[in-house]
């Protein structure tokens, strides 16, 4: 009997590729974006037809699909040529983490896996939770929260999009830029001035470069840097782009652990 929904999608970035090999639907993905790694199984399995700004529309196309899904506005030039040839497609736009967990819903609706997705989301909503009730444990112990300074670019400096400062205070953080988190677009994260951020004095520095090795040592050697304390106690840190910046399954499981246990680690230290 034919499956519900959709049944050749093509997913333009990663969070719906893992989303559906996690609810067992990847026969329905017939293309994936050149930038996932999750599953790593993906990439060995999947036609690569997009970057993230950029697509091959006449391969999309040759594909056949019935429904291509997206992310952002960064992507409606992409959405709109293919609309154009005649394709459904979905572009979400989730900021938030409430944001993330409404997207993951409503393609598990798509493919008539409600239920399973739902025990998944509970399952994730569970795990922050925990984290939560964790770092909230630690304020009452009288542990201080670690400034934290996320660089999601470094050049220019572009501070934390909105589900990662998020989940980054959940895990028992302050996001130095947490004004900022509620700006949508990449380009309103921009820090024009260098020394805001030492004026902002982060106790933690931890690093996701859109897929670009983060280098601590070059931070490290930023001018006026070397007398924040995030320096001078070696508190520069990596999390790779592909478990935090993708908003769907990753950050909401892999990406809020490794923020939980850094944040933890400076709170049993130096709180």
């Amino acid at each position: 009997m034919k499956l519900p929904g959709p049944q050749r999608i093509v997913c333009l970035t990663e969070e719906t590729t893992e989303w559906l090999y996690l609810l067992g639907q990847e026969a329905r993905i017939v293309g994936i974006s050149g930038y996932t790694v999750r599953p790593r199984r993906a990439r060995e399995e999947k036609p690569k037809v997009s970057a993230f700004l950029s697509a091959k529309i006449d391969k999309i196309l040759a594909l056949e699909p019935d429904c291509v899904l997206g992310f952002s506005d960064l992507q409606a030039d992409i959405a709109a040529a293919l609309i154009r040839a005649g394709v459904q497609v979905t572009v979400f736009n989730q900021r938030s983490v409430d944001g993330i967990f409404s997207v993951l819903y409503q393609v598990a609706a798509m493919v008539g896996c409600v239920e399973q997705g739902q025990q998944r989301i509970k399952a994730m909503q569970a795990q922050l939770d925990a984290i939560a009730q964790a770092a909230t444990a630690q304020d009452a112990a009288g542990l201080r929260r670690p400034r934290v300074f996320f660089e999601e670019w470094d050049e220019p400096h572009i501070s934390a999009i909105r589900w990662v400062s998020e989940l980054l205070t959940l895990a028992g953080g302050q996001d130095v830029f947490a004004e900022l988190a509620l700006q949508p677009l990449g380009k309103d994260r921009i820090i024009a001035d260098g020394a805001e951020i030492v004026r902002r004095v982060p106790d933690m520095v931890i690093g996701s470069w859109c897929g670009k090795k983060f280098r601590a040592e070059k931070v490290a050697a930023r001018a006026g840097w070397a007398d924040l304390p995030a320096v001078r106690n070696g508190q520069l840190f990596e999390i790779k782009s592909a478990d935090i910046l993708q908003p769907g399954p990753a950050a909401l499981t892999d990406g809020v652990a490794q923020l939980h246990r850094l944040i933890n680690q400076w709170r049993i230290q130096y709180g």
